[in-house]
């Protein structure tokens, strides 16, 4: 089966990549039937710099791609698809992102509770000053049963 993949060449530290389309068994510094393209990750302009016309017509013929390659390509608008993960994580990995995952998650979950709980105390403390601090009523008597003011004779 074909595939296109990155082949790795540059200096050490620096390296630079050519997307090259060669057996899926071979190694990518085996021989190769064709160069598509080169990508440079270093640069900020012009790092991804394919040969569109060669990746379809390979494409046409039944070649397969690397996730990291389809990634690019999506990502550079040269074919449309969603892309995919191309990081594998082993089991022991996968439980330990899980489990700092989960940690974080409570972690946010108690300081959610802890504000939540923090917010209430500072209502009930802003309603109790309220109520001291505000005047006592006054009893008031109705009008019948109050008693009539006194005139004065004359």
């Amino acid at each position: 089966m074909l595939t296109i993949r990155l082949q790795r060449v540059g200096k050490k530290g620096k390296p630079t990549y050519k997307l090259v389309i060669s057996e899926k068994a071979r190694d990518t510094h085996d021989v190769y039937l064709e160069q598509l393209g080169t990508y440079n990750p270093h640069v900020k302009e012009d790092k991804f710099k394919p040969t569109v016309d060669r990746i379809k017509y390979w494409l046409s013929k039944g070649a397969q791609m690397s996730p990291t390659i389809e990634n690019l390509l999506i990502s550079n608008k040269v074919i449309e698809g969603k892309k995919k993960k191309s990081v594998f994580l082993s089991k022991k990995r996968k439980t330990k992102v899980g489990d700092k995952k989960a940690a974080s998650e409570k972690a946010a979950a108690e300081k959610k509770a802890a504000e939540a709980t923090a917010k209430v105390a500072a209502e009930e403390k802003a309603a109790a000053e309220a109520v001291a601090a505000a005047p006592a009523p006054v009893e008031s008597i109705p009008a019948e049963a109050a008693p009539a003011p006194e005139t004065p004779v004359a």
